[in-house]
């Protein structure tokens, strides 16, 4: 692996293969965690980005997660991948606000704060107001800490309904709770200076 500044590497071949099948190139994150790399042209990466911040600006959190997620699939550069990273934890915790799972809504809140710093600490802000987005975040977790949300609800019935699983798949709706009242913050484009 060549590295790269921030501990993220890419293998040195784009792609290699494994035996007789052609594997895609990857890229090493700051937490030391290999994701695939699938380069996209900048036009359809910027496109992609562009639908997704307008998705999530109108509530549609899953869509924000999804367009987004091609962009982040699609960057070598560690710090633009955290704050792409970020973004579509941003966006997922708003999908598991809407199924009423807090747990889900904690889990992707701190690493949308994480991986925000990091884009943040990479110099990579890509024009959003990151350190704004951070307070709104922290503002958010102080809030679930503070007024904690029941974990469990009443289907008809009568019986509890677990948390649903710690994941995006499938549209929101699929819990038996009613969504937890949760303001999103703004994913504003950062004052020029």
């Amino acid at each position: 692996m060549t590295a790269k500044p921030g501990g993220a590497g890419v293998t040195a071949d784009a792609e290699h293969r494994a035996g007789s099948v052609l594997q895609p190139a990857r890229v090493v994150d700051p937490r030391g965690r290999a994701k695939v790399l699938r380069p996209l042209p900048a036009e359809d990466r910027e496109a992609a980005v562009a639908r997704g911040l307008a998705a999530y600006a109108r509530g549609d959190f899953y869509l924000a997660h999804e367009e987004l997620e091609p962009a982040w699939m699609a960057v070598a550069d560690p710090g633009e991948r955290e704050l792409l990273g970020g973004l579509i934890k941003l966006a997922a915790a708003y999908v598991h606000a809407s199924r009423g799972n807090p747990a889900g809504v904690r889990i992707n809140l701190r690493g949308a704060r994480e991986r925000l710093a990091g884009a943040a600490a990479a110099g990579h802000d890509g024009e959003i107001d990151v350190p704004a987005l951070l307070a709104a975040i922290d503002d958010q977790l102080a809030r679930l800490e503070a007024e904690p949300v029941a974990v469990e609800s009443a289907v008809p019935g009568g019986h509890p309904t677990p948390d649903p699983p710690h994941d995006v798949a499938g549209p929101p709706g699929r819990a038996h709770r009613p969504p937890l009242s949760l303001e999103p913050p703004t994913i504003a484009q950062r004052l020029p200076a």
